[in-house]
């Protein structure tokens, strides 16, 4: 197995960065597919979906800032490698969303570069913090989204069966996620913390919904 220098892990950050952005992520995984036909939705409906997936494709966008991050900056090979795994599965999500919010006919953040950015210098100081934090963070940025999903499923419209299928298995991934955060070791974030964490993510939720 080759040995990767931390230049060599730079410059998959680097391009990791360009993909996520820029690039048409490749889901592992076909799109979790509805039960029921999609009900024809009028322009509201219509927009306020695809408002709430642009907003989750942003999480998504982040999601891959975050864990790409906290994988360059941890010194410890084996969190590393949780760290790539999970943004891999999360890369599902990334093109799920992304997918969705073109068939729904707009367009995904425009602020996206902005997004990814400060979502990767939250992650590298999280890695820098310990691996504990590290992964106490994860489990905090899950727990977060998971209930944040609960609610994008309560507002989507009952007609977007396919919408509601795609948020429903990103919030059961995203439990799943922050469960194996806590089984490798994670240590819970000052509440202090997990406050502004939630304030950020009012701020970047409330302006994706229009941007």
């Amino acid at each position: 197995m080759r040995h990767f220098t931390p230049t060599d892990r730079l410059i998959q950050s680097l391009n990791g960065s360009l993909r996520t952005v820029w690039g048409r992520p490749q889901a592992h995984r076909p799109a979790p597919q509805a039960h029921r036909e999609d009900v024809a939705l009028t322009p509201a409906q219509r927009r306020l979906s695809g408002a709430l997936m642009r907003v989750n494709h942003v999480g998504e966008v982040c999601a891959q800032a975050l864990y790409q991050a906290q994988a360059l900056a941890t010194p410890t090979a084996s969190l590393r490698t949780h760290f790539e795994q999970a943004a891999r599965e999360e890369e599902d999500h990334l093109a799920w969303t992304q997918a969705r919010v073109e068939a729904l006919g707009t367009h995904t953040s425009w602020l996206n570069p902005l997004w990814y950015a400060g979502a990767f210098g939250l992650g590298w100081i999280a890695g820098r913090s310990g691996d504990a934090l590290s992964l106490g963070f994860v489990v905090e940025t899950e727990r977060q989204v998971e209930a944040h999903l609960a609610g994008h499923l309560d507002r989507l419209p009952d007609g977007d069966h396919t919408s509601r299928a795609i948020v429903a298995q990103m919030k059961a991934d995203e439990a799943a996620h922050a469960e194996q955060a806590e089984q490798a070791g994670s240590r819970p974030l000052p509440a202090g913390v997990r406050g502004l964490m939630r304030a950020a993510a009012k701020v970047m939720t409330a302006t994706a919904h229009w941007l």
